[in-house]
């Protein structure tokens, strides 16, 4: 006999769960199937939460080795405990997963384990039950992109899954693309120990973010003793008993460029994510989805009535807190309330040390489209608190269209500064000018003081340290 809910969400993770919350306050009674064993999707289990615990105490150790003794702090037997510091990361997974496990409960919102395949848009099969639904919510996430012509073991030829788990620190790691995913995870290892080379595709990192703050990254991470291999691209990788060859090769016809080979001990491959939607049952419904996989929808909606999809398997950047915020909409839409995300605005950020922060529109953009703006920047080395802390790398940079006078942009490099973009996300929903920030008085001193000044620049009175 089948069972009937309100809503049944396809995928556990931050959309998920979000969306499950949500519509469990509205009274809606509602089913999560997740395919895991935990709750939490990609972000809890091998993903956000992971690779910042890795990157907290990578950072820590190499601190207490190279920046302690600045400040005055003699510190003697700094060893590594690799297993101790993927005990630490597991136990934060645990307890946020079984979190999330708390609060479907709290929400009286049924979990029901194994893999959702949608018989129609009313039906949705798992584990030999039929759930009946007048609505059905597709958040199943994404996955690694393959590599064509490489395997992953996940142990000498890892995915960023992989990478998260080593069990020893590989002397030499090669780094396959240079996105947020593989310049964090490169990060993490080369702290404790590794030589890191990055294999890049295109010309420069973190592709698609303002092209002054990739070029002031690139450096910063020279600096640090990351190698990078830009235009170019990995043909094949042989694997031999102690190590492994790649093969390197140009990204585009270069007459100064030759082929190459990298030895390394561990490759991994990150080079993006792609849509799960494989065995959903998409096809058989008629649910669209572009030639990549997809799934196109309007504010959450697909084309087909009373199916919905959100996160990763979506259009946009795949990011937990996007994937948190449609969940929310769609659950609050499926209600008869308002659901709105405002894709313009949702900020993304680079974990490393230190952090890269980013909102809105970059310059590239708006030279693209022709529109008229006026930058203001602010570097960390003029301001007090980065001087005091010995964090003086980045800057901070506002971008403001000439026409409207309001906030488009705002670009940040900086210790902290992912905790920063919030409040500039928030100028930027109200409509703020760069003017409105300048003359929002902030703490003295704080780093956020950089922000006011960048917005300060922008009409030319900015104030030194």
């Amino acid at each position: 006999m089948a069972e009937t809910f309100d809503v049944v969400i396809i995928g556990g993770g931050p959309g998920g769960y979000n969306a499950a919350i949500r519509a469990g306050q509205l009274g809606l009674k509602t089913a999560i199937i997740e395919s895991r064993a935990a709750l939490g999707g990609t972000c809890l289990n091998v993903g956000c939460i992971p690779s910042k615990a890795l990157l907290h105490a990578s950072d820590l150790y190499e601190a207490a080795q190279t920046r302690f003794k600045a400040l005055g702090i003699q510190v003697s037997g700094v060893a590594l405990d690799l297993p101790q510091m993927m005990r630490q990361k597991d136990e934060a997974v645990d307890g946020l997963t079984k979190g999330v496990a708390f609060l479907m409960k709290k929400n009286k919102v049924e979990v029901v384990s194994g893999r959702g395949r949608i018989a129609s848009p009313d039906k949705v099969e798992v584990a030999g039950r039929t759930l009946e639904t007048r609505n059905i919510i597709i958040a199943t996430g994404s996955e690694p992109t393959p590599l064509p012509g490489v395997e992953i073991d996940e142990e000498r030829i890892v995915s960023s899954t992989g990478a998260l788990s080593l069990k020893q620190v590989p002397k030499r790691l090669a780094v396959i693309g240079a996105g947020v995913i593989g310049l964090e995870l490169g990060s993490v290892w080369r702290r404790l120990g590794a030589e890191v080379t990055v294999i890049e595709f295109l010309d420069r990192v973190l592709p698609g973010m303002d092209s002054e703050i990739s070029a002031a990254f690139l450096r910063i991470l020279k600096k640090q003793g990351m190698r990078f291999e830009l235009s170019t691209k990995v043909v094949g990788v042989e694997k031999a008993a102690g190590s492994l060859k790649l093969a390197l090769e140009p990204a585009a016809k270069d007459a100064t460029k030759a082929s190459s080979s990298l030895d390394v001990d561990v490759v991994l491959v990150a080079i993006g994510r792609r849509p799960v939607a494989a065995g959903l049952g998409l096809d058989a419904i008629g649910v669209k989805t572009d030639p990549r996989g997809f799934i196109e929808t309007t504010d959450g909606k697909t084309n087909v009535e009373g199916v919905w999809a959100i996160g990763d398997c979506t259009h946009g950047p795949m990011l937990a807190h996007k994937a948190e915020e449609e969940g929310i909409a769609v659950a609050q839409r499926i209600a008869g309330l308002w659901g709105h995300v405002n894709h313009a605005l949702v900020p993304s950020v680079v974990y490393t040390t230190p952090e890269v922060a980013s909102i809105g529109a970059t310059e590239d953009e708006l030279k693209a489209a022709g529109r008229a703006y006026k930058v203001g920047k602010f570097p960390f080395t003029a301001n007090s608190r980065a001087r005091t802390n010995h964090e003086t790398d980045g800057f901070v940079k506002v971008i403001e269209d000439e026409a409207s006078k309001r906030i488009v942009g705002v670009h940040m490099i900086g210790v902290g500064v992912g905790e920063m973009i919030g409040e500039m996300g928030v100028a930027m929903e109200f409509a703020a000018s760069a003017e409105d920030v300048a003359r929002t008085c902030h703490a003295h001193p704080t780093l956020s003081e950089a922000m006011r000044e960048a917005a300060k620049g922008v009409d030319g009175w900015v104030m030194q340290a």
